[in-house]
């Protein structure tokens, strides 16, 4: 049994990834149709980690009227033309079965995969069901799975599903509530906007502003906390929940660069180095001479930041210069920004590390 959360997504054959004919039948090689950019946007969603999984009803398969020798000649032939270009199914499933014969196997029935839903445990906030038919939309509905309706003739069917997956993929939010802080985090790596952060404390919104804006990534953050205390308890845990949301919205790592830089800001410089190692460590090296920056105290920047490479399961080193404490505050969130921009960059199609996993 596979005890990985796995990112699946079930695939409808004909009218999904090949053209359905006017039969209805794919009895022979001359019937095979690839459906646009299905090659290049499955191996996009493979490259981010995703499974593949077909399922499809092939009504009469076996009978007189469709012989399964014909079918497995084109079936085999649509197999090696996805292999050919590095696409392969973890399974494939066929019900051969009429409407009429009431099996337990034809979709929307799920009985075709008991023994693979008992095997494999799915990731149900990253796996989907593609497919043509409303029968494989009520499919998705009994696997309580977001399903996909794909229209094969629509312009570019595939890389708008691909682009929708992937938008959601790099998305996570994180709820925490304490005695001391209500706090709610949304950040989606694939997009830069919207941006809405309320803390309570105005010059902490404005550089965990700085931090999506050079990132470029959305982040809306909503924090009640209790100000009249303390402002330690709201920036410490907004840093906990805000990378806790990265670090699941990163997922498994797949491709991102993982590491990434120094940004100046007038006479002050902010030099860090990052490291999505999973390993948790920070080191900040700064000195201010001021108590308070606004309504912000200056003891919690780097309580922020290592707050934050916990969470986020980082290793991060930070060294801060300069002669105005706000520039030097500011330095640190926007060189943070461009470090995060840079490290969760897709670039490759595989894990960067010796090690296979982060």
């Amino acid at each position: 049994m596979n005890s990985d959360n796995q990112k699946i997504i079930f695939l409808d054959r004909d009218g999904t990834i090949i053209f359905e004919p006017e039969d209805f039948q794919v009895d022979s090689i001359a019937k095979v149709q690839l459906v646009p950019e299905v090659i290049s946007s499955l191996s996009r969603l493979i490259d981010h980690g995703y499974v593949l999984v077909m399922v499809t009803n092939q009504d009469g398969l076996g009978s007189n009227s469709f012989p399964e020798t014909q079918f497995t000649e084109a079936h085999e032939y649509v197999l090696e033309l996805f292999k050919s270009q590095g696409i392969e199914f973890k399974d494939i499933f066929i019900c051969p079965h009429f409407e009429t014969d009431n099996c337990d196997c034809r979709k929307p029935a799920t009985g075709l995969i008991t023994e693979f839903l008992v095997q494999n445990n799915i990731d149900p906030q990253r796996s989907y069901v593609i497919g043509d038919r409303d029968t494989d939309m009520e499919f998705s509905n009994r696997l309580k799975l977001q399903g996909i309706k794909i229209d094969p003739y629509a312009k570019q069917p595939w890389s708008s599903i691909v682009d929708e997956i992937l938008s959601v993929d790099r998305k996570a939010k994180v709820v925490r509530q304490t005695n001391e802080t209500e706090i709610s985090v949304e950040v989606n790596l694939a997009v830069s906007a919207p941006v809405s952060i309320s803390t309570g404390i105005g010059f902490f919104d404005h550089m965990l502003e700085q931090l999506a804006k050079h990132s470029n990534t959305s982040i809306i953050i909503e924090c009640n906390g209790d100000l009249g205390v303390d402002e330690h308890h709201t920036v410490e845990d907004v840093a906990l929940s805000l990378g806790q949301a990265f670090s699941v919205a990163l997922s498994n790592k797949f491709g991102i660069n993982r590491y990434a830089f120094t940004l100046p800001m007038d006479e002050s410089l902010a030099k860090m180095a990052l490291d999505l190692s999973g390993r948790p460590f920070c080191s900040f090296e700064g000195k201010f001479d001021r108590d308070q920056v606004g309504d912000f105290p200056v003891e919690l920047v780097s309580h922020f930041f290592q707050s934050f490479s916990q969470s986020l399961n980082a290793t991060l080193h930070v060294s801060v210069s300069g002669e105005n404490n706000h520039h030097m505050i500011e330095a640190c969130f926007k060189t943070m920004g461009r470090l995060l921009k840079e490290a969760i960059k897709i670039s490759d199609d595989t894990v960067p590390s010796t090690k296979g996993v982060l």
